[in-house]
């Protein structure tokens, strides 16, 4: 199950995830439920062993900070909690947070969607990157179908960037990808641009 906590907000823990059977698992059975996977422009499915191969070729690297958003019992512990004592509901992705731009995505499982967890989610992960790493922005993309995520980065402060026209053929049909990015100074509001945010290159 996720490990300790690294960051949080409000009602969502950002937590490790650890190369185990309960963390693979969750990862897999959530990646294959198209109401996931096409959101993702995922097209290929993973088995179980897959995912564990998996989380050590992109969790546990360096240029990755990627995490399980869960919600939280009031006696769950910092480190390991036992599965009673926390409920993942998401995962949250940065690749290249060692360059200039780090690249983001997030979701929620179906069953915990429109729950309020979404905007803090992301709100809480881009913070952590701005804070944690050098890099000048942050940019994230969203399938013209997805409503709620361009809405999502939108409202959050996102500027669309680019179009790539019918960029993938999901579930029978191509769809054009959404590009959105966000400069550091516009996300911290202080003008603040030096990309000195306690980062090592």
């Amino acid at each position: 199950m996720p490990g300790p906590v690294v960051t949080e907000g409000e009602t969502v823990v950002f937590r490790t995830i650890e190369r185990d059977e309960g963390d693979a698992a969750f990862l897999q059975r959530s990646c294959t439920d198209p109401r996931i996977r096409y959101s993702l422009g995922s097209i290929h499915h993973r088995s179980r062993g897959e995912q564990e191969e998996g989380i050590e070729h992109w969790a546990e690297r360096d240029e990755n900070a990627t995490f399980l958003v869960c919600v939280d019992d009031d006696d769950a512990p910092r480190g390991h909690p036992d599965e009673d004592e926390t409920t993942v509901v998401g995962s949250f992705n940065a690749r290249h947070v060692d360059g200039d731009r780090a690249w983001l995505s997030y979701w929620l499982v179906p069953e915990h969607q429109s729950e309020g967890y979404g905007r803090e989610m992301a709100e809480v992960g881009i913070d952590y990157v701005f804070e944690q790493y050098g890099v000048h922005g942050v940019s994230a993309g969203a399938y013209e179908f997805n409503d709620a995520s361009r809405g999502l980065l939108e409202a959050m402060g996102f500027t669309q960037v680019a179009r790539r026209r019918e960029a993938r053929y999901i579930d029978g049909d191509y769809y054009d990808e959404v590009q959105y990015d966000v400069l550091r100074r516009e996300w911290m509001g202080d003008g603040d641009d030096d990309g000195d945010a306690g980062s090592e290159r």
